[in-house]
């Protein structure tokens, strides 16, 4: 396998190696008319956009160039409450760009808020999927949450990549607070620290929480200062305790994190050995181990993709304040949509220090040769080696197929509309208005979110969540 592509950046460019470098490097400098006519119609009907760092970096590009102060890139934690922010400012409408869950989020938590006037759209008439969050639909994760509505005591913790089906559903069965990749460790450390014998059945992302497994274990070997740095309520001993009573779906899977596996870390360590390494919490086991490994030296990063962006940061001002020269190299462990956010990020920081002498080197741990241009008018990238963009056998699938569903056209395309929202009422996020134990699929589904939302205003789960972990009785 050739060398995995990269992207040189420094204060006023970037230097792409490999074609699926050069292809996420193709619009990171916009054309200035599609960032004037997206501010001018975004202006026009006073609307907000909240995006996901996952999207392609054509339009990346462009809303990172818009001077509309409602636009919002983040993780999925910050999207809602993004969009919140922007409904408390007076927006009318807010465009989500992301996979289906996202939206829903959105809706929900507008909802929640008194925003339900707020008009919230998807950018395509199809469905959005994922197929992480289709695997919390299959008969195998209903059959997850029995066994734990068996077990007094159980508290289950849902990835946010889910729809409010899902969410709805399983906090009928079982006491349910939904989690992202930038709480879930805090989230299952606070249950275990307010909740004595609890049981945590985490889904249905199976490589999280395999991770969260080995993160535990790692824990568990730790001194009890090392453990309370993470969580002050916690010791090694209970880290130990915890493992028993911490479960995991073995059967649900990311189709873009699957790919970064045993070859691809294997390659990373060998070759890249000056590097600083980041792993999302989705990826495979090896690639986890490896960054895992590397953050006790201080020389990686395990997390969200907000703590992979606040790690380059971090690393840059470091070598920037040390008057440190030369290159820092970075190890992209997720999605490579992020490479828009990093190189705003990266270069307002070089710009600032012109004399600092430091670049730095983003690499793509795919393949470049398996760059596939894809003939589809309905999807233009397929996951898998055949067919899909920085997809290989040895390893790597650094873009989301459902994410690239938003693209730059079909959002301009979509504000372009006449503005009926009965005409458009296929673009808004599903309803979910059947019952469910005398509430609305959303209500129930909703329950999970704002308990996530008290937690991360709290730091600590809610006396209704605790409570009602206490009380439930094991299923029959």
């Amino acid at each position: 396998m050739n060398d995995f592509p990269s992207l040189l950046i420094r204060p006023e460019g970037f230097q792409p190696q490999g074609a699926f470098a050069e292809a996420q490097a193709a619009f990171l400098q916009p054309d200035s008319k599609d960032v004037d006519r997206l501010s001018a119609s975004l202006e026009r009907l006073n609307a907000g956009v909240v995006a996901h760092y996952y999207m392609d970096p054509e339009l990346q590009g462009v809303l990172s160039a818009c001077d509309w102060p409602h636009i919002a890139i983040s993780d999925s934690l910050k999207m809602a409450d993004a969009a919140v922010a922007m409904a408390d400012a007076g927006v009318g409408t807010i465009y989500v760009l992301g996979v289906d869950f996202m939206s829903e989020n959105v809706r929900a938590m507008l909802d929640a808020s008194n925003h339900q006037d707020v008009v919230v759209y998807r950018v395509d008439e199809r469905a959005i999927g994922c197929s992480l969050a289709e695997s919390a639909e299959a008969p195998a994760y209903a059959a997850y949450l029995r066994q734990a509505s068996q077990q007094p005591r159980s508290l289950h913790v849902v990835y946010v990549n889910t729809s409010l089906r899902t969410k709805a559903h399983a906090h009928a069965m079982v006491p349910t607070i939904t989690c992202t990749s930038s709480n879930v460790v805090k989230t299952v450390l606070s249950a275990a620290a307010q909740i004595p014998d609890v049981h945590v059945w985490f889904g249905p992302d199976t490589y999280m929480g395999r991770n969260l497994e080995s993160l535990f274990e790692q824990m568990a070997n730790m001194d009890d200062a090392a453990v309370q740095a993470v969580h002050p309520d916690h010791t090694a001993a209970s880290l130990a305790d915890l493992r028993g009573r911490f479960h995991v779906f073995r059967q649900g899977m990311c189709v873009v994190h699957h790919m970064f596996g045993a070859d691809v870390a294997q390659k990373v360590r060998n070759d890249h050995q000056d590097a600083f390494v980041s792993a999302h919490l989705e990826v495979p086991g090896e690639m986890f181990a490896l960054a895992l490994e590397l953050q006790a030296e201080d020389r990686g990063v395990v997390g969200s993709t907000a703590n992979i962006l606040s790690f380059i940061k971090t690393k840059l001002d470091g070598a920037i304040a040390s008057g440190t020269k030369g290159r820092l190299k970075f190890v992209l462990g997720t999605e490579a949509g992020m490479i828009t956010s990093i190189v705003r990020a990266v270069q307002e920081r070089l710009r600032s220090h012109p004399d600092a002498g430091v670049d730095v080197e983003i690499i793509f741990p795919v393949a470049s040769e398996a760059v596939t241009q894809v003939d589809d008018p309905e999807l233009a990238l397929v996951p898998g080696v055949a067919g899909g963009e920085g997809c290989a056998v040895e390893g790597g699938c650094a873009t989301c197929p459902y994410m690239k569903m938003n693209s730059l056209d079909a959002l301009l395309d979509l504000m372009d509309k006449v503005q009926d929202r009965a005409a458009l009422a296929v673009y808004e996020p599903e309803k979910y208005t059947e019952m469910l134990g005398g509430e609305s699929l959303a209500a129930v589904g909703t329950v999970s979110i704002l308990h996530m939302r008290h937690f991360q205003q709290n730091e600590a789960l809610s006396n209704e969540l605790v409570a009602d972990v206490l009380s439930r009785e094991p299923a029959a």
